[in-house]
């Protein structure tokens, strides 16, 4: 279930279905049942239960919700925003069904709930929260009784992840089929607490006739591409990935990255080093090799062996003309290329160049946090003031022709041809100095095996956030390479299970 539906996407999803001979109420009912067993589970019977009823379908859920609850022996109080006799179709029709009191939404309300249900607004809504809904948001948030959600917490777009003014802030959220994006995305993941996607009747084949192309960055997405070494494998056969090294006083982020390329997988590994720096990185590095190169027509020597299939640029690389030549070097050949850093800001003045050099390639990946996002797409302001991160990421990586891995809480990998995957593993002890240098090297290091490039960023994404999770609170950077052992042995043990 890692297909994330657009608010559009799962309206078209319900009409397929109600096409095809599943009345509406039918999946309304099975929406409410879904809610009040989730409710059901969190508190005690005989628990107090405010359900808060909104205008639409929405409304129609918290009012099947309701009535379950009233039959299992729960205290409900029904409070609607609209008004039982405004409501309208299968809404309606599940208000019909509901026979107890129904009261006009106030604060008052609340006072004594021990569980607060918000069926307010559902994914699809576009405006600013105001009026009676905005105070009774307000209300709920201020209660401290626990929120369960109705598919998106109040006051939070699906598509876009967006706050609109204000939001629930619910415990819990209860979605139907499929996620959406704006359960992952920030800030609406914030608001929606622990997340269950619940089945109410859509069957799955209704999404060969959608095409989703946003999904939940998770090993489903990518593990069929996923170079698990073989018993008969030996290093050549699993790449050599290329960290070109910046001067003396930044050395340190080239050498985190060549690490990350190692450990996620690269046969061998060589930092191309100024000869300054030499010494230095010889005399820090077991494993990973050292070749002296200074400026890019060195490089370009080095790259003539197409052996070298991976390169990463920009780590401590410095800003400016000679960044941009080396970059045009990488991008002379054939091999796989992460551009991260410094090789993206020095192309802030003229990114047109940088599209230009990478053309119609495609295993070429760009790995900017939202800094350097706004510098390099700078005269892009459809791509700078996108709905959300999502389309941002997805804008800029077709403008680019590049992967795009829009950096953050909610990392955001976007193809040229419209796949994207939001990623919601990563804990907040990953930003730290060197976390970035260390995933671009990680990229690096599954192109360097072979693995497509997207795929390859999406993988190394969730790599790294698992390696964040395992090393929890006091990570630094330099522990992470560390930590990709053991998140290995779960995959691969995982994928084991998956294969069988």
């Amino acid at each position: 279930m890692i297909e994330l539906l657009s608010n559009e996407e799962m309206a078209e999803a319900d009409r397929l279905t109600i096409a095809a001979g599943t009345p509406g109420i039918f999946l309304m009912e099975n929406a409410g049942r879904a809610i009040a067993d989730a409710a059901a589970l969190r508190q005690p019977l005989g628990t107090s239960v405010a359900v808060v009823a909104g205008p639409g379908n929405n409304g129609g859920d918290g009012f099947v919700a309701a009535r379950l609850l009233g039959e299992r022996g729960f205290r409900v109080r029904l409070l609607s925003l609209l008004g039982k006799d405004r409501l309208r179709g299968d809404a309606a029709e599940a208000a019909r069904r509901f026979r107890g009191p129904v009261e006009p939404a106030s604060p008052a309300g609340l006072a004594d709930a021990g569980i607060i249900i918000d069926a307010i607004f559902g994914a699809g809504l576009a405006r600013a929260v105001e009026g009676a809904a905005r105070a009774m948001i307000e209300a709920m948030n201020a209660s401290g009784a626990p929120i369960l959600a109705v598919d998106l917490p109040s006051g939070i777009n699906g598509s876009t992840g967006a706050r609109l003014g204000t939001a629930v802030e619910a415990a819990e959220t209860v979605t139907f089929f499929r996620r959406k994006p704006g359960h992952l995305l920030l800030p609406g993941r914030l608001h929606c607490g622990r997340v269950r996607a619940a089945d109410i009747g859509i069957k799955p084949e209704v999404l060969s006739r959608i095409g989703p192309r946003t999904f939940a960055n998770a090993p489903e997405l990518w593990q069929s591409s996923f170079p698990v070494p073989r018993v008969d494998a030996h290093k050549y056969a699993r790449g050599h990935a290329v960290v070109v090294s910046g001067g003396l006083a930044r050395i340190g982020a080239a050498r985190l990255a060549a690490r990350g390329a190692l450990r996620a997988g690269a046969g061998l590994v060589t930092i191309a080093s100024p000869r300054e720096a030499l010494a230095v990185h010889a005399a820090a590095t077991l494993a990973v090799m050292v070749r002296a190169v200074d400026g890019a027509a060195e490089l370009a020597a080095m790259l003539e062996d197409r052996r070298l299939n991976a390169l990463v640029l920009g780590p401590g690389g410095g800003v400016g003309a000679a960044m941009r030549e080396l970059v045009a070097a990488a991008l002379a050949g054939e091999r796989a290329v992460v551009l991260d850093a410094d090789a993206l800001t020095s192309f802030a003045e003229d990114p047109a160049a940088l599209w230009a050099a990478i053309g119609a390639r495609s295993a070429i990946v760009m790995t900017p946090h939202q800094g350097e996002f706004s510098r390099v797409f700078k005269g892009e302001p459809k791509i700078l003031h996108a709905a959300s991160k999502l389309e941002a990421a997805r804008a800029a990586a077709g403008r680019s022709g590049a992967i795009v891995v829009l950096k953050g809480p909610d990392t955001v990998i976007a193809a040229p041809d419209g796949r994207a995957a939001v990623n919601d593993n990563a804990p907040p002890w990953l930003a730290t100095a060197g976390s970035g240098d260390v995933l671009s090297g990680m990229i690096a290091g599954l192109l360097a095996q072979g693995m497509p490039a997207f795929e390859a960023a999406c993988a190394a994404v969730w790599l790294h956030g698992e390696a964040g999770n395992v090393l929890g609170p006091g990570l630094i950077s330099e522990d992470l390479s560390e930590a990709l052992p053991q998140v290995f042995r779960a995959l691969f043990a995982a994928l084991g299970a998956a294969s069988t």
